[in-house]
Formats: structure tokens, sequence, C-alpha cells
């Protein structure tokens, strides 16, 4: 047996245990870090209904191969879904071999990655267990700016003086940016569950570029459509780095757009509601503002939450973010016009 590290998980330590015996499958083993998910029985209780859902779905579908196609938790001998060593929480899950994940994106990884996510919320449509939230508020902009405006108030590390423009910047959007939240609450928007982490790299692919699975559960929870669609364009359809110290290499790549939203669409139109797919483009305003007002927060407060490299590194990160707002904003008509009826009925033919 040999145990490996695996990836390079910001969140949870991950590694490989392979078992060297042909009739034995390998496993990865993760330290869960549980200073972010504070509650690990609701985590693993989430991650298991999750998972044994899917999967009667893909047995019901007559899917074969079902084992590298949804992620299989093993329990300890006494059925708990993680072990607790006194200092530190541990789960184990069968490890999918032969799968890639990529950190760099093109059109065709981006189509399949948006059907991979369109269906991964499909499936979960209609899980009859109640999904419970594993970070409280994670995707709500009512809840971010008030931990944005309590920054300022405070000014912890003495930076408010500095920031007046990025300060306005903010507010000057707030308002317009909490309409998911009263929508919500007016019964336009249903919440769903959702992944919350819609990154290209928690989708396994085999080596032929299709599917496989999609990984990385603990943020499975009850959201809006508009902030899974919306993380992936953040992330993904990205011209520069997220951190980009050259605000000129930041801006939407279109291809990348179109692509996952027609593989999206391809596998959500089913669900979705009229009201859902008309705010898509929204999502990824959203996101990209909700991650701007993150990273300010982190700044404005010293620095506590997001690891940084150097001491403007959480400011450098927001620029670069409202910079693509910015240029989200801009092609606004361009971007809103994948959505038409015309171009949804090809996205299904």
């Amino acid at each position: 047996m040999s145990i490996d590290p695996l990836g390079k998980g910001h969140i949870n330590d991950s590694f490989v245990v392979k078992t060297k015996e042909a009739e034995k499958p390998d496993y990865l083993l993760q330290r869960i870090n549980h200073h972010i998910f504070k509650d690990v029985e609701l985590l693993q209780n989430n991650i298991l209904n999750i998972t044994n859902h899917i999967r009667k779905k893909l047995i019901d579908k007559g899917v074969s191969g079902i084992e590298r196609k949804v992620l299989t938790i093993i329990t300890s001998k006494d059925g708990k879904l993680y072990y607790f060593d006194g200092e530190n929480y541990w789960r184990v899950y069968r490890y999918i071999s032969g799968g890639k994940s990529y950190d760099t994106i093109t059109p065709p990884l981006a189509f399949e990655a948006g059907k991979a996510f369109g269906e991964f919320q499909g499936y979960l449509a209609d899980i009859p267990e109640k999904i419970e939230e594993t970070i409280p508020r994670f995707h709500n902009m009512e809840f971010r700016l008030e931990q944005f405006r309590d920054a300022v108030r405070q000014d912890a590390a003495g930076r408010v003086a500095d920031q007046h423009s990025l300060i306005e910047a903010i507010e000057s959007r707030a308002e317009n940016m909490c309409k998911v939240e009263r929508m919500g609450r007016e019964g336009i928007l249903p919440k769903r569950i959702n992944h919350c982490d819609t990154k290209v790299n928690n989708i396994l692919f085999d080596d032929k570029g299709q599917t496989l699975c999609v990984v990385d559960l603990d943020t499975v929870m009850p959201g809006y459509v508009l902030s899974d669609f919306g993380d992936f364009i953040r992330t993904g359809a990205n011209t520069g780095a997220e951190d980009d110290p050259d605000l000129d290499n930041v801006g939407i790549d279109i291809d990348i757009y179109a692509a996952y939203t027609r593989g999206y669409l391809k596998t959500a139109r089913a669900f979705l509601l009229p009201v859902e797919i008309e705010n898509l483009p929204f999502g990824a305003d959203l996101l990209t503002y909700m991650q701007s007002v993150r990273f300010f927060t982190d700044y404005l407060n010293g620095d506590t939450y997001y690891k940084i490299h150097f001491s403007e590194h959480n400011l450098q990160r927001t620029k670069a973010q409202l910079k693509l707002l910015q240029d989200l904003e801009d092609k606004h008509d361009q971007l809103k016009s994948f959505f038409t009826l015309e171009k949804l009925y090809k996205y299904e033919n």
C-alpha cells in the first residue's frame, strides 16, 4: 500500500491510497477542513444523500460503469461516514481511476462542463432528502454586503481612507446586485440544489474529453441556479487570471461563454423556468461582483480569510474582478443574445 498527496486543494487535504492488489480498488483519503465545514455530520450526510440519489438516477437510465460516474463514500466498520482522530476529521471515497481534471479551459471542455453541471442540477431537482447548507449564506449577496459594510465601518487595518473609489464602485451596484434575494422572497425564483463551486477542475473527464463525474461536493446545497452558472463564467471564461496584475489581460472570453451556455442549456433547459433562463446572464455579473466584494472585504479587514502572497494581494484580486465585471457589463447585449428563443432551440438540436 502507498499513500501520496493529490492535487492542490485550497480547503481539504487529499491523498491517493493505492492498495497494489488487482482485486481491490484504490481510495481517496481526505482530511476535512472543519474550520470551514463546521458540522461534519451534516456535511457527510448531505454527500451520502446526494451520491445515493445520483446513483439511483444512473441505474434507472441503464448507465454502465456507474462507479466511475458518481462518488462512493466508504463507511467505517461502525457505519460512520467519517473518522475523528481527536484533532482532525477524515473521510474516504472510492478512487475514480483514469479521470482527468483541468485547470485551463477550451470551448470543447466548456461545452462538456456545461452539460455536466446542468445534468448534475437536473439529477438533484427531485431529491427527496433535505439537503442542508454546509456554509450558511454562502452565495447570499445581502449577507456579503453586510460583511463589507461592517469592514468599512470598523476599518480594522486602516485601509479605508485610500479606497473610496473602490468603495463607491461596490456601493453603486449594491441595490441591483441584491435583486436575486428579493426575487426569491417574492417567490419568483425557486431555490434548487446547486454545486456552488462550478469550476472546471471540479469535473473529472475521461481520456477522450468526455465527462465522467462531478466531484468536490462539500458545497452542494440550496441556492439559485444563477450562482452556479455565474461562478463557472467568472472562473472559466476570464481571459486573465483571477488576480491578474495587468488589467488589460482581463475580460470575458466570448467563445468559452458561448460554449458553456450551449452545453448547460442542453441539459438544464428541461427543468429551468423561463425566468431562470432569462436571468442566467445576470448570474455571471452577480458572482463576479460577489467575489470582488469578498476579496475587498478581506483586504479591509487585514487579510484574515484568503491566503495572500503579498500585502496588496486581495486588493489586486478585487481590481481584477471588478475589471471582469466591467467587461461583462459592457458586453451585456452580446452575451444576452445567446439566450434568445431561436438560439435556445438550436441548443436542443
